[in-house]
């Protein structure tokens, strides 16, 4: 099958009822007749060669073939669709990066990520962030095109994906200035007895933390277990407690003298990886990014000055 074979009547059928997830529905907002539209769906499906849609009870369902062929069909639509609103003065075309992110990683090393992106008045972002399974089942499905974590993908050879390694940061003990300031401590030897603020359970590095602390028979006092890193940020500047972080996550407050820094050890780490699906549809500026071309953020946050 070559371009010229492929009808896109048929594909714009097939985008509606997916959209709708509804072939009655899809009708009705069509004005053709529900045997019609199956019948134009089908003869697709044959031009493919492969089905794009299985019935589960009452519903239709997408086939993974159905969903990749679904994301290129919002693609193609969608940019006709700001192709009329731009011609008559309403929009302009845009280019969709769609990035997730676990809930785990610091927003402001994602904000980092994609800082060559926001001065770029053709992009339009679409940001999410979620646990790192149903971020991947999104991927999968071409729902994202990539994936921020602190962790690399697993292994599954059922489920081939690409994990680019973006750099580390070593993880930091801060504290408010006006306790803190000129003082250093040593990790996690120096913290017993300590109120401590700590990343969650989920998070990457908090089973190293507990293991380090464990082996120097080092007890602080967990005041607090936070997974997402915008509260443990509040945390940090608003509670007195000292909080282990990577600097990242309060590098405003750094900057401006809120929180120091006042420990480190190499032994904690926070690792930065993009994923990606082998076979995704390429944005040349998301391959760029990857590719560390000249923008690339980088990826190791410096410290404070």
């Amino acid at each position: 099958m070559n371009l010229e074979q492929l009808n896109f009547h048929h594909l714009f059928y097939f985008w509606r009822v997916a959209k709708t997830g509804h072939l009655t529905q899809a009708a009705g907002e069509l004005h053709t007749s529900q045997s019609a539209l199956s019948a134009q769906i089908r003869q697709l499906e044959d031009r493919l060669g492969e089905a794009l849609f299985e019935r589960e009870k009452r519903r239709l369902v997408m086939t993974e073939t159905g969903q990749l062929v679904f994301t290129y069909a919002e693609n193609i639509f969608g940019l006709g669709q700001e192709m009329l609103g731009r011609l008559q003065g309403r929009s302009e075309g845009m280019i969709r990066l769609r990035v997730g992110s676990v809930a785990t990683l610091s927003r402001n090393y994602q904000e980092n990520w994609i800082r060559p992106l926001l001065g770029d008045q053709s992009v339009t972002l679409s940001l999410e962030s979620g646990q790192l399974d149903g971020l991947l089942e999104r991927l999968q499905q071409h729902q994202l095109d990539i994936v921020l974590a602190n962790e690399p993908a697993p292994a599954d050879p059922d489920r081939p994906l690409h994990c680019s390694f973006l750099g580390s940061q070593t993880i930091s003990l801060v504290g408010p200035a006006h306790i803190w300031q000129g003082q250093t401590l040593r990790v996690p030897d120096d913290l017993n007895g300590l109120d401590l603020a700590l990343p969650g359970p989920q998070h990457a590095l908090r089973g190293r933390f507990d293991a380090l602390c464990m082996s120097a028979g080092v007890k602080p006092r967990i005041r607090a277990e936070v997974d997402d890193m915008a509260m443990l940020r509040l945390i940090a500047r608003d509670s007195g407690w000292l909080t282990v972080l990577p600097e990242v996550v309060v590098q405003d407050e750094l900057r401006q003298g809120i929180l120091v820094s006042v420990g480190q050890t190499p032994q904690l780490q926070e690792h930065f990886y993009a994923i990606t699906t082998p076979h995704r549809h390429r944005i040349e500026l998301l391959e760029q990014l990857l590719a560390g071309l000249p923008g690339q953020p980088a990826a190791n946050y410096p410290a404070t000055p």
